[in-house]
């Protein structure tokens, strides 16, 4: 597939990374001349230098044979009239625009072939936003997952020992929580990767990642984690569009404080989160932090556009005595030093805009009918949701039971959501074994602990002309 992508700033080098590895024909546009050669060395990708929105520019970038055009600079109007550009001169056949104003959603007509032509857009700020939410929503959790629609959740969760699921194997895990279907997808044991079975024993410190319907998975977090108390005392330091907007949608029953260091800004919050304390301040200093309660705070989440501020004031936050802590951070080698380095025990949640938004990208850009797609592990694994189509004769997959399917290494099937016309509930979430047979719309939830073996299983589901 020819694609070309729009801005090369930290979405579109992610989007850059995770569609090159599947021999995509990528090319890069950006007016950063220094930006393009580094990606340029590091993903072996065509960059072109210039105004993404320019005709002449997007010509140069093989917009005349290009598939997808993926407009992801950090100005609404730049990706708006370069898709309409695309569109009107040369028939590109698919757009993408992220856009970061939440105006647009109120009218989706200017979006439409007749305006400024986008397919779909995407916003990186409500992406973040509702991430954050899902973690409030499950303390303890490191990730938090949808899938069909929010009926099945796939968490990770780091094991405490002295709870019913650790030290046990997993072949107990039915006896432990009878009333729960649960599925254990992957086990990350000083960061690599074991692929579970019925023996496999879960350790104190393993990162296990685990599939139920949403309304079980609670239960299966306590067995790893224990008893969580609830989120209620939340202090966000920067009221940007992330922290605007996640303290927009927390509102009645809980306690939030914004700290923001832009008086200007600090009253226009005011203005508009009635249910908000919002201080004009410094998130890093320690009198102010000390003087709102840190020590009471259940959850203190780090939003500004300085990742080496959210860095310092989520581990200051840490120190001083918040529950948990939470930082946004772009960079991955900062990703890699909070996770696994000297910060490691300071801040409990780091959260990067670009993996967040790469998984929605990648569902529009994956082959066949792939629903939803989330990145893992900085990239390294990803959980796809796809639905199966077709018949026996013509699948690979449809009327053939999950033992007789020959998966890669490592992959699982880790949840079928099927459609019940006439039931109570219209839609019925399983979990596999390995006698379940898989039906045509079936919506198959499968994790690739590898991300190079999701071309294999792309081409698994594809519906063929016959397969005997």
């Amino acid at each position: 597939m020819n694609i070309i992508i729009l801005g090369a700033g930290q979405v579109g080098a992610s989007v850059a990374d995770g569609l090159t590895s599947e021999a995509n024909d990528i090319t890069l546009v950006d007016t950063d001349a220094v930006s393009l050669a580094e990606l340029r060395e590091r993903f072996e990708v065509r960059t072109v230098c210039g105004n993404a929105a320019s005709p002449s520019v997007l010509r140069e970038a093989g917009a005349e044979n290009a598939d997808l055009l993926i407009a992801v600079t950090q100005s609404d109007q730049t990706n708006l009239c370069a898709c309409k550009v695309a569109k009107t001169l040369f028939n590109l056949p698919t757009r993408i625009a992220r856009l970061r104003s939440a105006d647009f959603a109120d009218y989706p007509e200017l979006l439409d072939n007749s305006n400024f032509a986008v397919d779909f857009s995407i916003c990186p700020e409500q992406i973040i936003t509702d991430a954050i939410r899902r973690l409030i929503d499950f303390p303890e959790a490191l990730q938090v997952h949808d899938f069909a629609g929010g009926l099945v959740k796939l968490t990770s969760v780091v094991a405490r020992d002295g709870n019913p699921l650790v030290g046990r194997p997993l072949s107990g895990l039915r006896e432990q929580l009878p009333e729960v279907d649960v599925h254990i997808a992957a086990v990350y044991r000083s960061g690599l990767p074991i692929v579970p079975s019925g023996e496999t024993v879960i350790l104190p410190g393993d990162e296990v990642f685990c599939l139920a319907a949403t309304p079980q998975l609670r239960a299966v977090m306590q067995g790893l984690r224990g008893p969580s108390l609830p989120m209620r005392r939340i202090m966000i330091a920067g009221g940007g569009n992330i922290g605007m907007r996640l303290a927009d949608s927390l509102g009645h029953g809980y306690n939030v404080k914004i700290i923001e260091t832009d008086a200007l800004r600090a009253e226009k919050l005011a203005i508009r989160l009635h249910d908000t304390l919002v201080l004009h301040g410094d998130a890093t200093d320690e009198n102010l932090l000390n003087n709102e309660g840190i020590d009471e705070t259940d959850l203190f989440i780090a939003l500004t556009n300085d990742e080496e501020d959210n860095i310092m004031s989520a581990s200051l936050a840490k120190r001083m005595g918040a529950r948990h802590t939470l930082a946004l951070i772009n960079r991955n080698s900062y990703v890699g030093l909070v996770e696994g380095g000297p910060m490691g025990g300071q801040i409990d949640i780091v959260i990067s805009p670009a993996q967040a938004s790469i998984g929605v990208l990648l569902a529009l850009v994956r082959r066949g009918d792939v629903v939803a797609v989330h990145s893992l592990r900085r990239g390294a694994a990803e959980a796809l949701e796809i639905v199966a189509h077709g018949q026996r004769s013509n699948s690979r997959v449809v009327g053939r039971a999950i033992g007789d399917i020959r998966l890669p290494d490592g992959v699982t099937i880790n949840a079928i959501v099927r459609e019940t016309p006439g039931a109570e509930e219209s839609h019925k979430v399983l979990i596999p074994h390995s006698d379940t047979v898989i039906e045509s719309g079936d919506h198959v939830i499968v994790f690739c602990p590898q991300k190079n073996l999701v071309k294999k299983i792309e081409k698994l589901f594809q519906v063929g002309f016959t397969f005997l």
